[in-house]
């Protein structure tokens, strides 16, 4: 067959319109260089991204969440257990163990000591919510918030469960949530990305794992869905400052001429990628005035700093971390995600844990605070919580001043506030050793998918073909947590 006839009977319909005067590549290019032209008058039952009308009423215009990376102990700061002191030192009895699967660290242990924890806890707020004396800031603010008692997964090991939570599936390669949204419901804001990441600082001796890039990556989505990273030293982006002798003008010059060369070459091959890297560069382009005003927090009020703790003005810090995310909240970014790590106390848990707390505890209550008096809690959804807890048993020597625990999947605690949750509620509830739920379980399912709903969106509905199936985020599974919502 003549070669040039091949190719034409080949023409997939993709490269049809890509090679079409009104390619998807143009009119991706003239949305980004002049929006007004294609954009609707936008209302909070519609949509930025694919979805062009949300599928339920959205209680929430965007989301925050402070992520524990490393799971850290519900039995120590939020599940309190005080029959436990009976059991010190005494073996988790095996009808509450009921072979469960453990961790190779301490499957070989001969004895599952329990520990009861070293920390005061008291009553707090017009519910009597239980807090643990490590986060007295919190204990001030528990009527804003939803503690959730009962959280589950079936991840035992740290890289597939932190995957789990963020993106559906223990295994590598699918979209984060962030991701999701952007994909879904997109920005509010044009001179920012819809998924924004912080990382904080971690504290001296703290024993953490790695995060990798993936967890807030785009899969199997756009390239332009990932979350966009930002640094606390230097440039918040790599080479978002022009370089020496570029000017904006000649940068702007040069990304029209680069604009113009994708272009062409979308209208060739047809990839959609390059419709990402043609976005990616003009939010680059406009990123370069928008982040260095956003991370400049010397215009906040003194008491606002005050609020926030003395580390607020440490860039990387988890207290500069949660300013910024009140900040970009304002500033209409989708999905922010402030990780903090260092929770994995396998031992020593009793001197390490109270300097974690201590960096966590006063910034997460001032975000609350902070967004309730500016009138933007009740549509900014906020979320804490790392990827699984730890166990009522010792890993290793117990004493009466030391102990560590090990991963803990069965039940966990998290909590939520904002955004069309109830406020003041202790929801779900474990047995006496904190180690199976007894009560309303919430699978990470179940907290996913009750995310995107108070977003607008029904988990079932936000769906991506890929590989000749469609995927979401909750994978088959989930149920929204109609319980928690007002």
């Amino acid at each position: 067959m003549d070669p040039v006839r091949e190719q034409i009977l080949a023409m997939t319909r993709r490269h049809f319109f890509g090679k079409s005067a009104a390619g998807i590549g143009t009119a991706a290019l003239a949305s980004l260089l002049t929006p007004e032209l294609l954009a609707d008058k936008i209302d909070q039952q519609e949509s930025f991204g694919l979805l062009k009308k949300l599928h339920v009423p959205p209680k929430a215009k965007r989301v925050i969440w402070l992520f524990m990376a490393d799971g850290p102990s519900q039995l120590d700061m939020f599940d309190y257990k005080p029959k436990l002191e009976e059991f010190y030192n005494k073996d988790l009895p095996e009808e509450i163990r009921n072979g469960q699967r453990i961790t190779t660290m301490t499957s070989g242990q001969s004895r599952f000591p329990c520990a009861p924890s070293l920390f005061k806890f008291a009553q707090h707020g017009q519910h009597g919510a239980w807090v643990s004396e490590l986060m007295p800031e919190m204990a001030k603010v528990v009527d804003d918030i939803c503690i959730i008692k009962s959280m589950n997964t079936e991840a035992i090991n740290h890289d597939p469960a932190i995957t789990y939570i963020q993106t559906g599936s223990q295994i590598p390669g699918r979209p984060s949530m962030g991701a999701w949204l952007s994909y879904g419901i997109g920005s509010a804001n044009q001179d920012l990305p819809a998924y924004i990441v912080l990382t904080s600082r971690i504290a001296s001796g703290s024993q953490t794992q790695a995060l990798f890039s993936r967890l807030w990556g785009s899969g199997f989505l756009p390239t332009k869905h990932q979350g966009v990273a930002l640094r606390s030293t230097g440039d918040p982006v790599l080479y978002l400052s022009n370089p020496p002798g570029v000017d904006g003008a000649s940068r702007r010059r040069m990304l029209d001429a680069l604009g113009q060369l994708n272009q062409a070459k979308h209208d060739e091959v047809g990839d959609p990628e390059i419709v990402s890297r043609i976005a990616q560069y003009e939010m680059a382009f406009r990123m370069q005035t928008s982040v260095p005003d956003l991370v400049d927090i010397s215009s906040e009020e003194q008491h606002v700093l005050d609020m926030y703790g003395p580390e607020v003005k440490t860039p990387g810090s988890y207290a500069f971390n949660c300013l910024l995310a009140r900040r970009l909240a304002e500033r209409g970014v989708r999905f922010t995600q402030v990780f903090l790590r260092g929770w994995d106390h396998h031992g020593n848990l009793p001197n390490q844990i109270p300097q974690l707390c201590k960096a966590m505890d006063q910034p997460s209550a001032a975000l609350i605070k902070d967004l309730k008096q500016r009138g933007m809690l009740d549509d900014t959804l906020v979320v804490w919580g790392g990827e699984f807890g730890r166990t009522v048993y010792s890993q290793g020597t117990l004493t009466k001043e030391n102990y560590g625990r090990d991963h803990h999947p069965r039940n966990f605690a998290m909590w939520m506030a904002g955004g069309g949750i109830k406020p003041g509620l202790v929801y779900g509830e474990t047995d006496e050793f904190s180690y199976n739920v007894t009560e309303n379980p919430v699978h990470i399912h179940d907290l996913n998918a009750t995310i995107l709903h108070q977003l607008g969106i029904e988990h079932e509905r936000l769906t991506y073909r890929f590989q000749g199936r469609d995927f979401r985020l909750t994978d088959v599974h989930g149920k929204v947590v109609n319980d928690i919502l007002t």
